[in-house]
This record gives structure tokens, C-alpha cells and sequence, in this order.
């Protein structure tokens, strides 16, 4: 019986899913952002997110604590000189999973996984965005204008746009006739 084991096995055994996960975080480290499964995403941030907090005390020991888990010189280099220096004042959850649909070929679901500081465009979007006024619940102003109005403001132009159209294309049809009958 499995009772209170909630340990993803990943269908791998123990020596292919941690040279697994070594691979994917040194990847996620290096790049700053990969695209893989949902399960493996999920236990690729229980893999990772201790090493993360283990970075923010540079020390030999913990040096040599986080290369165990990772085994690859530039992604312990990267990870103590430029994330740990990002990262200094969070107290946790330096990922972020993104769902992005299901594969084609097996259906699985897929996402990218990031790792939170380094997405330049919601970062410069949150900083450059001011702070916005909450409306009341109660207050009856003035109505301002939804989707649908706006898309029915937008057939109708696009209608009379198409009216004019048709009108000025009727009408030189209708001189030329008149043309005609003169000539004769």
C-alpha cells in the first residue's frame, strides 16, 4: 500500500530521474526558462527551489552541497554569482509554471517553467504600471462602454463603409448607361 506517499516516480527509476532532474534544473539555471511536461515541472521545482535558497549563503560548503545536485561547473557558477544575487530578498517560490495546452503526438499536458525574476516583460510590466483606482461596488455614474457595444459601434461603421461603397460604385454604372443612350 502507498498510503502518504506522495512521491512522483515519473515512471523512471531512481538513477534516470535524478540525472533527470540534475539535466532540467542545470537547464532551467542556465536559460532562465524551458518548456517541459506539467509532472515534471512540478517535481522540478521541489528539485530545485532548495538549491535556489542554498545559493543565497555563498559558502564552500554549500557550494559543494548544491554541485551534488547538479554536476555541472557553469550552472553552480551562474546560479551563486547572478540568481543568488536576484533572488536575495525573496523568501521562496522562485518559479513559476505556466500552462501552455497539450501535446500533440501523447496529449500531455505541457508548460513552461521560469524562473521568476528573469521574465523581463512581466516584470517591466508590473514596475511601469501605476496603481489603478478600485470602483465602488454602489456607485451608479456614468455607464461606460462594454465589448459588446464597442463591437457593435464597429459593424455598424464597417455596414456604412459598405453602403457608400456600393452607392459610389452604382453610380458611375448608371452615367455610363446614359452615355450610351446619348451616343445613339
Amino acid at each position: 500500500m502507498r498510503h502518504g506517499k506522495k512521491f512522483n516516480h515519473l515512471g523512471r527509476t531512481t538513477s534516470h530521474r535524478k540525472a533527470m532532474l540534475s539535466n532540467m534544473a542545470c537547464s532551467l539555471i542556465l536559460h532562465k526558462k524551458i518548456t517541459t511536461t506539467l509532472a515534471k515541472a512540478k517535481s522540478l521545482r521541489t528539485y530545485v527551489e532548495p538549491l535556489i535558497t542554498k545559493s543565497k549563503s555563498d559558502s564552500t560548503h554549500n557550494r559543494r552541497i548544491v554541485f551534488s545536485y547538479l554536476k555541472q561547473k557553469e550552472a553552480v557558477a551562474e546560479l551563486f554569482r547572478d540568481i543568488a544575487v536576484k533572488v536575495a530578498t525573496r523568501p521562496g517560490g522562485y518559479t513559476r509554471i505556466l500552462k501552455t495546452g497539450n501535446r500533440l503526438g501523447d496529449n500531455a499536458e505541457m508548460c513552461f517553467i521560469e524562473l521568476v525574476d528573469y521574465n523581463e516583460f512581466l516584470t517591466s510590466e508590473v514596475a511601469s504600471k501605476p496603481e489603478e483606482k478600485k470602483a465602488t461596488r454602489r456607485s451608479r455614474g456614468a455607464k461606460k462602454e462594454t465589448p459588446a457595444d464597442a463591437d457593435a459601434t464597429i459593424v455598424e461603421e464597417t455596414k456604412t463603409k459598405k453602403e457608400a461603397k456600393l452607392k459610389a460604385s452604382a453610380k458611375p454604372k448608371a452615367k455610363k448607361k446614359d452615355d450610351d443612350k446619348t451616343e445613339e
